[in-house]
């Protein structure tokens, strides 16, 4: 999980916030949209741990107790802000970012298989986790393909608000779900795999 935030907190950096100062045309929206992304996470993710979803990333059990929608509906939010810009670097021309595209990869691999393990150790059976992984997939799939096609032809201060108001969002959760795991189960080595999983994210972007 430390791995995957250091991957995201490049993406967020390289691939969001600087293609969204470069888009916009009046930036003050792009200080409009990283607050409400990060805004509308809280608020969602506060109304989704009060459901009893709060511990939905554990990585040891701790979602024993907590109610099954609402940590289908938090592990949802997580994702959806990522697979929302996926979609939405199809309307460069350029195609998907391979960068953003194994940013978001390399971070939730090891968050699924952690949430998966701690599902299991709840619990959960086999089954029901498989089905969430494929609930979440197709909600992904449902976001990018809105972020196709809602800001198809959109101006360049609509695109900077969608892609900062992602990078909000990315930043709450990483702060707010992700590192806070990471750094109870992994100590102090995980301020390093945190810088690892940063510095192999910006090598990949390098390579493009």
């Amino acid at each position: 999980m430390a791995f995957g935030a250091g991957v995201l907190i490049s993406a967020v950096a390289f691939e969001l916030f600087l293609d969204a100062t470069d888009a916009v045309e009046d930036r003050v929206w792009v200080g409009v949209g990283l607050f409400a992304g990060a805004l509308t996470f809280y608020v969602g993710d506060t109304v989704i741990d009060r459901m009893g979803g709060d511990r939905r990333k554990s990585m040891s059990g701790g979602q024993a107790g907590g109610a099954a929608l609402a940590i289908v509906l938090g592990i949802v939010l997580d994702g959806i802000p990522e697979s929302f810009v996926v979609g939405m670097d199809l309307l460069s021309g350029e195609g998907i970012s391979a960068a953003f595209v194994a940013a978001v990869f390399l971070s939730n691999l090891p968050e699924s298989a952690g949430a998966s393990s701690g599902l299991k150790k709840a619990g959960w059976q086999s089954a029901s986790i498989y089905k969430l992984w494929v609930v979440v997939t197709l909600v992904a799939g449902i976001a990018a393909a809105l972020g196709y096609k809602l800001l198809r032809g959109a101006s360049g201060n609509a695109i900077a608000f969608v892609l900062a108001f992602a990078a909000g969002a990315i930043l709450t959760m990483l702060a707010d779900t992700m590192m806070p795991e990471a750094f109870e189960k992994g100590g102090r080595a995980a301020g390093l795999l945190t810088t690892l999983g940063f510095a192999t994210a910006v090598l990949i972007d390098s390579m493009e």
